[in-house]
Protein backbone atom coordinates (compact mmCIF):
# COMPACT_ATOMS: atom_id res chain seq x y z
CA UNK A 1 0.00 0.00 0.00
CA UNK A 2 0.96 3.31 -0.93
CA UNK A 3 -0.03 6.62 -0.30
CA UNK A 4 -0.36 8.89 -3.37
CA UNK A 5 2.45 11.26 -3.15
CA UNK A 6 1.10 13.87 -5.92
CA UNK A 7 -2.35 14.21 -4.21
CA UNK A 8 -0.33 14.91 -0.68
CA UNK A 9 1.88 17.25 -3.13
CA UNK A 10 -1.14 18.77 -4.35
CA UNK A 11 -2.96 19.02 -0.64
CA UNK A 12 0.02 20.91 0.51
CA UNK A 13 0.31 23.32 -2.40
CA UNK A 14 -3.15 23.79 -2.26
CA UNK A 15 -3.11 24.71 1.62
CA UNK A 16 -0.83 27.79 0.73
CA UNK A 17 -2.61 28.87 -2.02
CA UNK A 18 -6.10 29.03 -0.85
CA UNK A 19 -4.21 30.66 2.34
CA UNK A 20 -3.17 33.56 0.09
CA UNK A 21 -6.20 34.70 -0.01
CA UNK A 22 -5.80 36.48 2.75
CA UNK A 23 -7.37 37.45 6.11
CA UNK A 24 -11.42 38.17 5.79
CA UNK A 25 -12.74 41.25 8.37
CA UNK A 26 -14.71 40.01 11.21
CA UNK A 27 -18.41 40.40 11.90
CA UNK A 28 -18.79 42.57 15.05
CA UNK A 29 -19.73 39.41 17.38
CA UNK A 30 -16.94 37.13 16.56
CA UNK A 31 -14.25 38.49 18.91
CA UNK A 32 -16.31 37.09 21.91
CA UNK A 33 -17.54 33.78 19.96
CA UNK A 34 -14.14 32.00 19.82
CA UNK A 35 -15.17 29.66 22.89
CA UNK A 36 -18.47 28.76 21.22
CA UNK A 37 -16.88 27.89 18.30
CA UNK A 38 -14.30 26.16 19.29
CA UNK A 39 -16.92 24.02 21.68
CA UNK A 40 -19.32 23.24 18.33
CA UNK A 41 -16.07 21.75 16.34
CA UNK A 42 -15.54 19.52 19.88
CA UNK A 43 -18.86 17.97 19.41
CA UNK A 44 -18.17 16.99 15.80
CA UNK A 45 -14.57 16.04 16.44
CA UNK A 46 -15.80 13.41 19.67
CA UNK A 47 -19.17 12.40 20.34
CA UNK A 48 -20.20 14.39 24.01
CA UNK A 49 -21.34 11.31 25.67
CA UNK A 50 -19.84 7.71 26.43
CA UNK A 51 -18.48 5.85 23.10
CA UNK A 52 -16.24 3.82 21.62
CA UNK A 53 -14.08 3.84 18.31
CA UNK A 54 -11.75 1.53 16.18
CA UNK A 55 -8.57 3.96 15.22
CA UNK A 56 -6.67 2.52 12.25
CA UNK A 57 -3.09 4.56 12.13
CA UNK A 58 -0.58 3.90 9.32
CA UNK A 59 2.81 5.83 9.08
CA UNK A 60 3.80 6.63 5.34
CA UNK A 61 7.80 7.54 4.36
CA UNK A 62 8.20 9.00 0.62
CA UNK A 63 4.90 7.40 0.17
CA UNK A 64 5.52 4.02 1.34
CA UNK A 65 3.78 2.28 4.61
CA UNK A 66 6.72 1.83 7.41
CA UNK A 67 4.78 1.14 10.24
CA UNK A 68 0.73 -0.03 11.49
CA UNK A 69 -1.20 0.15 14.52
CA UNK A 70 -4.68 0.02 15.80
CA UNK A 71 -6.53 0.87 18.25
CA UNK A 72 -9.47 0.95 20.05
CA UNK A 73 -10.25 4.15 22.57
CA UNK A 74 -12.99 4.27 25.03
CA UNK A 75 -14.00 7.44 26.05
CA UNK A 76 -16.20 9.08 29.29
CA UNK A 77 -17.33 12.68 29.52
CA UNK A 78 -16.48 14.03 32.51
CA UNK A 79 -16.96 18.02 33.13
CA UNK A 80 -15.59 19.80 29.97
CA UNK A 81 -13.25 16.97 29.15
CA UNK A 82 -12.88 13.04 29.27
CA UNK A 83 -11.69 9.96 31.23
CA UNK A 84 -10.42 7.89 28.14
CA UNK A 85 -8.44 4.46 28.20
CA UNK A 86 -6.66 3.22 24.80
CA UNK A 87 -6.28 -0.47 24.15
CA UNK A 88 -3.25 -1.36 21.55
CA UNK A 89 -4.88 -4.09 19.10
CA UNK A 90 -1.96 -4.61 17.41
CA UNK A 91 1.00 -5.00 16.66
CA UNK A 92 1.23 -7.91 18.29
CA UNK A 93 4.31 -6.70 20.20
CA UNK A 94 2.13 -3.81 21.52
CA UNK A 95 -1.04 -6.14 22.02
CA UNK A 96 -2.70 -5.68 25.37
CA UNK A 97 -0.89 -2.38 26.42
CA UNK A 98 -2.82 0.78 27.52
CA UNK A 99 -2.97 4.45 27.48
CA UNK A 100 -5.33 6.32 30.19
CA UNK A 101 -5.70 9.65 30.49
CA UNK A 102 -7.51 10.94 33.66
CA UNK A 103 -7.74 14.49 34.51
CA UNK A 104 -4.67 16.02 33.74
CA UNK A 105 -2.40 12.24 33.79
CA UNK A 106 -1.59 9.90 31.25
CA UNK A 107 -0.63 6.46 31.90
CA UNK A 108 1.23 3.78 30.05
CA UNK A 109 -0.12 0.21 31.33
CA UNK A 110 2.34 -2.90 29.92
CA UNK A 111 0.37 -5.84 30.88
CA UNK A 112 3.91 -7.83 30.59
CA UNK A 113 5.04 -5.98 33.62
CA UNK A 114 1.95 -4.84 35.20
CA UNK A 115 2.86 -1.80 35.55
CA UNK A 116 1.61 1.81 34.94
CA UNK A 117 4.10 4.69 33.81
CA UNK A 118 3.35 8.34 33.59
CA UNK A 119 4.05 9.44 30.11
CA UNK A 120 4.11 12.51 27.57
CA UNK A 121 1.11 13.52 26.03
CA UNK A 122 3.57 14.61 23.52
CA UNK A 123 5.18 11.34 23.36
CA UNK A 124 4.83 9.76 19.46
CA UNK A 125 2.76 6.97 19.14
CA UNK A 126 3.48 6.39 15.40
CA UNK A 127 4.94 8.63 13.08
CA UNK A 128 3.38 11.70 13.71
CA UNK A 129 0.68 10.84 16.17
CA UNK A 130 1.30 11.52 19.28
CA UNK A 131 -0.12 10.01 22.23
CA UNK A 132 -2.29 12.86 22.83
CA UNK A 133 -4.01 12.57 19.38
CA UNK A 134 -5.47 9.25 20.27
CA UNK A 135 -6.83 10.14 23.73
CA UNK A 136 -10.09 11.83 22.96
CA UNK A 137 -9.88 14.87 24.28
CA UNK A 138 -12.31 18.61 24.23
CA UNK A 139 -10.03 20.93 22.98
CA UNK A 140 -11.59 24.14 24.70
CA UNK A 141 -10.99 21.98 28.16
CA UNK A 142 -7.19 22.37 27.26
CA UNK A 143 -6.46 25.26 25.66
CA UNK A 144 -7.47 29.05 25.83
CA UNK A 145 -9.10 30.31 22.78
CA UNK A 146 -9.21 33.55 20.70
CA UNK A 147 -10.65 34.82 17.07
CA UNK A 148 -7.51 35.10 14.97
CA UNK A 149 -9.74 36.14 11.99
CA UNK A 150 -11.65 34.64 8.87
CA UNK A 151 -9.16 32.77 5.96
CA UNK A 152 -9.88 30.76 3.01
CA UNK A 153 -7.99 27.76 3.48
CA UNK A 154 -7.86 24.00 1.11
CA UNK A 155 -9.74 21.82 3.24
CA UNK A 156 -8.44 17.57 3.00
CA UNK A 157 -9.93 17.12 0.22
CA UNK A 158 -8.28 19.85 -1.74
CA UNK A 159 -11.83 22.11 -1.60
CA UNK A 160 -11.45 25.81 -0.67
CA UNK A 161 -13.62 26.30 2.50
CA UNK A 162 -13.98 29.88 4.23
CA UNK A 163 -13.22 29.18 7.62
CA UNK A 164 -12.87 30.85 11.27
CA UNK A 165 -9.55 31.31 12.25
CA UNK A 166 -8.94 30.19 16.16
CA UNK A 167 -5.91 30.45 18.04
CA UNK A 168 -5.12 28.17 20.44
CA UNK A 169 -2.85 28.26 23.61
CA UNK A 170 -2.28 25.70 26.56
CA UNK A 171 -3.83 26.32 29.96
CA UNK A 172 -1.58 24.16 31.66
CA UNK A 173 1.52 21.41 30.23
CA UNK A 174 -0.79 18.54 30.18
CA UNK A 175 -2.24 19.80 27.11
CA UNK A 176 -0.22 18.26 24.27
CA UNK A 177 0.90 21.07 22.35
CA UNK A 178 1.94 24.61 23.43
CA UNK A 179 -0.06 26.60 20.65
CA UNK A 180 -2.05 25.55 17.83
CA UNK A 181 -3.58 27.33 14.73
CA UNK A 182 -6.93 25.81 14.25
CA UNK A 183 -9.32 26.25 10.99
CA UNK A 184 -12.96 25.61 11.30
CA UNK A 185 -15.68 25.88 8.31
CA UNK A 186 -17.44 28.99 9.08
CA UNK A 187 -20.75 27.74 7.96
CA UNK A 188 -20.80 24.42 10.06
CA UNK A 189 -17.83 24.73 12.70
CA UNK A 190 -16.30 21.44 10.92
CA UNK A 191 -12.53 21.30 11.66
CA UNK A 192 -10.43 21.58 8.19
CA UNK A 193 -6.79 22.32 9.48
CA UNK A 194 -4.63 22.44 12.01
CA UNK A 195 -0.92 23.57 12.57
CA UNK A 196 0.68 22.13 15.98
CA UNK A 197 3.95 24.54 17.37
CA UNK A 198 6.39 23.93 20.22
CA UNK A 199 7.02 26.59 23.11
CA UNK A 200 10.04 28.06 21.40
CA UNK A 201 7.40 28.61 17.96
CA UNK A 202 8.67 25.60 15.93
CA UNK A 203 5.96 23.72 13.64
CA UNK A 204 5.82 20.13 15.19
CA UNK A 205 3.01 19.36 12.28
CA UNK A 206 0.26 19.99 10.23
CA UNK A 207 -3.30 17.91 9.97
CA UNK A 208 -6.21 18.08 7.98
CA UNK A 209 -9.79 16.36 8.39
CA UNK A 210 -11.50 14.99 5.78
CA UNK A 211 -13.84 12.23 4.37
CA UNK A 212 -17.08 13.03 6.62
CA UNK A 213 -19.57 10.23 7.80
CA UNK A 214 -22.22 10.24 9.99
CA UNK A 215 -21.57 8.45 13.21
CA UNK A 216 -23.46 9.29 16.32
CA UNK A 217 -25.87 12.00 15.58
CA UNK A 218 -23.44 14.07 13.78
CA UNK A 219 -21.35 14.21 10.20
CA UNK A 220 -17.82 13.76 11.90
CA UNK A 221 -14.40 13.43 9.75
CA UNK A 222 -13.33 10.04 9.48
CA UNK A 223 -9.63 10.72 8.78
CA UNK A 224 -6.88 12.83 9.71
CA UNK A 225 -3.97 13.24 7.75
CA UNK A 226 -0.62 14.57 9.92
CA UNK A 227 2.29 15.81 7.91
CA UNK A 228 5.50 16.16 9.92
CA UNK A 229 6.74 20.02 10.10
CA UNK A 230 10.09 18.90 9.79
CA UNK A 231 9.93 16.51 7.06
CA UNK A 232 6.79 16.71 4.47
CA UNK A 233 7.80 12.76 3.18
CA UNK A 234 6.72 11.89 6.97
CA UNK A 235 2.93 11.36 7.08
CA UNK A 236 0.59 9.54 9.04
CA UNK A 237 -2.88 8.80 8.26
CA UNK A 238 -5.37 8.37 11.38
CA UNK A 239 -8.57 6.82 10.20
CA UNK A 240 -11.46 6.33 12.76
CA UNK A 241 -14.60 4.31 12.30
CA UNK A 242 -16.93 2.04 14.30
CA UNK A 243 -18.03 4.83 16.39
CA UNK A 244 -20.71 3.49 19.31
CA UNK A 245 -22.55 4.43 22.05
CA UNK A 246 -21.21 2.22 25.08
CA UNK A 247 -21.73 3.06 28.62
CA UNK A 248 -18.32 2.79 30.52
CA UNK A 249 -18.03 2.52 34.12
CA UNK A 250 -15.81 4.98 35.98
CA UNK A 251 -13.68 2.33 37.33
CA UNK A 252 -11.97 1.90 33.93
CA UNK A 253 -10.12 4.99 34.60
CA UNK A 254 -8.64 3.89 37.56
CA UNK A 255 -4.90 2.68 36.39
CA UNK A 256 -5.06 0.75 39.92
CA UNK A 257 -7.66 -1.47 38.33
CA UNK A 258 -6.39 -1.66 34.37
CA UNK A 259 -4.78 -5.36 35.12
CA UNK A 260 -8.29 -6.33 35.22
CA UNK A 261 -9.15 -4.55 31.44
CA UNK A 262 -10.55 -7.46 29.08
CA UNK A 263 -10.90 -6.01 25.54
Amino acid sequence: MELDRREFANLLLGSATAASFGTLGLPAFAANDAATILRKTDAIRNPQQSFAVDVALINYERGKVKEKTTVTTYSRPTGSQFQTLVHINAPSTDRGKILLRNGNNLWLYDPSSKASVRISPRQRLLGNASNGDVVSSNLVGDYNVSLDGQETVADGDKRNVACNKLRLTQKDSSAPYSAVEFWTDASSNQPVKGKYYTSSGKLIKVAWYRKRQNAMGASRPTEIIIADGFDPNKVTVMTMGNYRAKDIPQSWFQKEWLPNFKG
